[in-house]
């Protein structure tokens, strides 16, 4: 049933903002095992390639699962999603202090906060989130995933000073009730598109109150008039480009996420420094994300996706030169390459997706496309570790990332989005019959 709901502002941006706290306080959750993972190393004298396994085996699990959770969006709606993501994250949090043997640490800091964040964290986010937007669709993404640059200069400091005073099982039993009492009410209000209050997206007027009709922003009409359903995706090759694309960038990005704190403590930098730089990564990323997000509603989003992971590609040369030369300016280089650069991905993550396969079927599509994505954030701190392990050096490991993010940009031009639905900003394209 549809319930009209008048505010003095579009609901839509109370969305945003209920995503923004989540994704501040969720995902750097999830990031800050790389502030868990020095202290747990030393405490058990596990293997780099284990200990950070818990990482990588949590996405793997998770990423069996986000098919299913873009049908449980499709049928159920936000709010389903976002408070099992919860439940689950603290739950593996409040029991993360139990751990005695690694597998534990794998069920705790891997299944349940791996498999919570991906509920509430950038795949759960962008399930839902485009249904809202489709003039500022970048935009709006990209505020609402700026949280995690917010949590994270707050967070991240504040978890890295509760390790050093009370040890690691406390900083997890804080995050695990930070993340009960405040995500669980707010998730509440949340609703899966502005129809369903009887809104439009962008907080249009409906169309008997326009005199004159929106203008599609549809190029190829035949493809747009498909009812996309999973099967039919499924047998596209935009489909698997977008897969390999977002595979090869989630690799890259997780990998650097995972093993920075270790790797800048190992050649130099103190470990507060080295606290401070992760943090600053995602600040970094704030006006970063908002700016990409912007532009990529004015360009396309196959740019702003070609910019994020030249960032990347930039941040891991910085990091092998590093090893040589440990400078606060190659630091500095490295932080803001991989924040103001790379984290503008997430601006468009669903929006690629949502410009190719937009329709009622759209949770079951894109939770298929983020198993491929997933399955890269699972592969890149696990592929990394071990060739730590064996070579002694993070050397082999970075220069695999540099490739993988210039085959993620590739392959997201091939699947073209702007051949199918174009950006506000380039809606001149079809008054000139242009394609």
């Amino acid at each position: 049933m549809r319930v009209s709901l008048r505010l003095p502002f579009f609901y839509g941006w109370l969305i945003v903002a209920v995503a923004f706290v989540t994704m501040a306080i969720g995902v750097n959750a999830r990031t800050a095992f790389s502030l868990l993972f020095p202290p747990i190393v030393q405490e058990f004298g596990w293997e780099r390639g284990v200990t950070a396994g818990a990482f990588s085996f949590g996405f793997l699990v998770s990423a069996v699962l986000t098919p299913a959770i873009g049908r449980l969006m499709d049928s159920t709606g936000p709010v389903t999603v976002m408070e099992l993501g919860i439940g689950l994250m603290a739950a593996g949090l409040l029991m993360a202090p139990l751990t005695s043997e690694p597998w534990h640490l794998y069920v705790t800091l891997g299944v349940l906060v791996g498999g919570g964040s991906v509920c509430a964290g950038y795949s759960g986010q962008s399930l839902y989130l485009p249904n809202w937007f489709v003039r500022r669709r970048g935009l709006a993404t990209s505020l609402a995933f700026a949280g995690v640059g917010v949590g994270s200069v707050i967070l991240l400091p504040w978890i890295q000073v509760v390790i050093e005073g009370a040890g690691w099982r406390a900083a997890c039993w804080s995050m695990g009730l930070l993340v009960l009492f405040v995500l669980a009410p707010i998730n509440l209000l949340l609703r899966k598109r502005p129809e369903d209050l009887g809104l439009r997206p962008d907080g249009d007027a409906a169309p008997a109150d326009r005199a004159v009709q929106p203008k599609s922003n549809v190029v190829d009409t035949a493809w747009a008039a498909v009812d996309w359903t999973l099967a039919r995706a499924l047998r596209t090759a935009r489909f698997w480009w977008i897969a390999l694309g977002y595979f090869c960038g989630l690799y890259a990005w997780y990998a650097v996420q995972v093993h920075q704190t270790k790797y800048l403590t190992e050649i130099g930098f103190s470990p507060t420094l080295a606290a401070w730089a992760l943090g600053l990564v995602s600040l970094a990323g704030i006006p970063g994300q908002v700016a990409l997000g912007h532009v990529s509603d004015r360009i396309g989003r196959e740019w702003v996706w070609t910019i994020g992971s030249l960032g990347f590609a930039a941040c891991y040369a910085a990091l092998i030169v590093l090893q040589d030369h440990p400078t606060l300016t190659l630091v500095y280089l490295m932080v803001l390459a991989q924040g103001a650069l790379g984290y503008g991905l997430t601006s468009v993550l669903g929006a690629v997706v949502a410009e190719i396969f937009q329709g009622k079927h759209f949770g079951s599509i894109f939770g298929s496309v983020m198993l491929a994505a997933i399955a890269g954030g699972a592969a890149g701190p696990w592929v990394t570790g071990a060739l730590y392990d064996v070579a002694g050096s993070y050397t082999a490991g970075f220069a695999i990332c540099i490739g993988l993010s210039l085959i993620s940009a590739a392959a997201i031009w091939l699947a073209a989005p702007r051949q199918i639905r174009v950006v506000a900003g380039q809606m001149h394209r079809l008054a000139r019959g242009g394609s």
